[in-house]
């Protein structure tokens, strides 16, 4: 199996310090584009969208801690065991976390966005705009447990 390397664009500053499982929907923060890497045009345009899709790394969650197999989501007996591909926790292979979150304003190499779940100083990893065009085409289905998690998650 090939492996990659990736090198983040730029981290996350502010918002919150811990990752706590919910009420992400106010936390407000910015991410900050490397300078050594990019100028402001990176971000041109980008303030013309309401919403970016954010890519970034749970750099925190240690290699003991990665779940290859099926759990409980949050470790709640009450609802069922589905493998780490059925879900959307931090403790995934690689590590990627990945948030539709609304923008609030570019500022050269800063865009302020508004609901990324991710903890201050997290490496973002990519930044793309929403699209309606890449929306779910038709109705989106999900099992009633995973209703239930995000009940309080914004």
């Amino acid at each position: 199996m090939t492996s990659f390397t990736l090198t983040p664009i730029g981290h996350v500053d502010g918002g919150r310090a811990e990752a706590i499982d919910d009420d992400w929907g106010a936390s407000r923060a910015l991410i900050r584009l490397d300078p050594a890497r990019f100028t402001p045009a990176a971000l041109l345009g980008l303030d013309a969208f309401s919403h970016a899709e954010v890519v970034f790394l749970f750099d925190r969650v240690g290699d003991d801690e990665i779940s290859t197999g099926a759990r409980h989501p949050r470790g709640n007996p009450d609802w069922p065991r589905v493998g780490i591909f059925a879900q959307r926790g931090k403790n995934r292979p690689n590590r990627l976390g990945v948030t539709i979150c609304r923008i609030i304003g570019v500022d050269g190499l800063a865009l302020a966005v508004e609901g990324l779940d991710a903890i201050h100083g997290t490496p973002v990893l990519d930044i793309k705009p929403v699209m309606a065009g890449f929306l779910p085409r038709g109705p989106v289905r999900e099992p009633d447990w995973a209703r239930a998690i995000m009940a309080d998650y914004w």
